[in-house]
């Protein structure tokens, strides 16, 4: 005989909406708590809830956030990620401007991005939803949704942060660095170009989803010319910004530093979240990767920045990031005096590491 819960979850498929509404609202707590009552039947309750999506509005909440919590599972994370027709009911939903829960697919579409089968969003083709894009291209859909719906922008409902983990996901792999990189023929712009104006956010999500996404695009040697090059992605002073306090400097450095980093006013603040920072300080050291890298850094006084950020951020790991990038640039090249230990000033002595030592730094999300 089955149990009140189990009956209750049998109820999401009831021709009753309201009950159909009792039903969902009751089950949210349980996808947490007791995941596994979902998973009967052979992820029968699953399927409700892919169908329920598509319910009325606090219907179809309530079924997004059981999934979002249920998507934590490999099995229920499969089922969804490997079923096309749901997963176009999702970009339905997300690029309809008036879609009053656009934020909880955003955030559905991020769990999902999990599963390797989500790279399908980088080939998809599909409706334009002319009021978003221009694009045919889901990925590029999905692109616009972030960029011109933040802060309400687009959808009053929705602010689309999600996405930049979505993003970060999809750019661990060689097919989504490869998007990120290309100029695309729909608005003739590289897409990374489009996400580094937001590294200083007001955002949390977004700031770190983006700061993930540049440090995998920074994987790729073949594009680091055009990451530093002003006239492509010039990459350096969005991700040396957030690092940056109102810290003053001797204006012998501040004169070569980089334009935009040059007289910011007193009340600067870094970016208060220490893992964005270490995002940032591995990106740059995935920069110095080649000798062209660690020279324009340090041309730029990149170093002075640095030593400040790991002068004024207590915390360990920012300050083992700085302590490595430090290492990098501070060493003499090969065929070039090597009897001086680098270190920060103000800090303790550094070993110094193997020149391909970026490749132990893991991509996110």
């Amino acid at each position: 005989m089955p149990t009140e819960l189990e009956e209750l979850v049998e109820f999401l498929h009831h021709g009753n909406t309201p009950i159909r509404q009792i039903a969902c609202e009751n089950l949210v707590g349980f996808s947490v708590s007791q995941p596994e009552i979902f998973k009967r039947h052979q992820l029968l309750p699953v399927r409700d809830l892919k169908l329920l999506v598509r319910d009325y509005t606090p219907i179809a909440k309530h079924a997004i956030t059981i999934l979002i919590n249920l998507s934590a599972d490999e099995e229920v994370l499969a089922s969804l990620a490997e079923d096309d027709a749901f997963v176009e009911t999702l970009l339905v939903k997300l690029t309809n401007v008036k879609e009053p829960n656009a934020d909880d697919v955003a955030m559905l579409f991020a769990n999902l991005a999990k599963s390797d089968k989500m790279k399908k969003l980088l080939t998809l083709k599909r409706k334009i939803p002319e009021a978003v894009s221009s694009s045919a291209n889901a990925i590029d859909q999905l692109m616009d949704c972030f960029v011109k719906g933040a802060e309400g922008a687009l959808n009053k409902n929705a602010n689309f942060d999600y996405l930049s983990y979505l993003f970060a996901d999809l750019s661990k792999f060689e097919e989504g660095r490869a998007y990120f990189t290309l100029k695309q023929a729909y608005d003739d712009v590289v897409p990374v170009t489009k996400l580094t104006v937001f590294t200083e956010h007001m955002s949390a999500i977004r700031r770190k989803g983006v700061a993930s996404t540049i440090k995998n695009v920074a994987f790729d040697l073949p594009f680091h010319p055009k990451l530093f090059s002003e006239d492509d992605a010039n990459i350096l002073p969005y991700i040396l910004l957030p690092i940056m306090g109102p810290e003053e400097f001797a204006e012998e450095e501040a004169m070569e530093m980089l334009p935009d980093l040059q007289l910011l006013p007193p009340d600067k603040q870094r970016d208060n979240d220490t893992s964005i920072i270490v995002t940032h300080l591995e990106t740059l050291l995935l920069l110095t990767t080649t000798r062209e890298g660690r020279d324009k850094m340090r041309a730029i006084k990149v170093y002075p920045i640095i030593r400040e950020c790991h002068l004024h951020v207590d915390d360990e790991d920012v300050r083992e990031a700085c302590d490595r990038l430090v290492q990098v640039l501070m060493r003499d090249e090969e065929g070039e005096d090597t009897s001086s230990q680098p270190q920060i000033e103000g800090g303790a002595n550094v070993d110094l590491i193997p020149q391909d030592d970026d490749e132990n730094i893991e991509e996110l999300f």
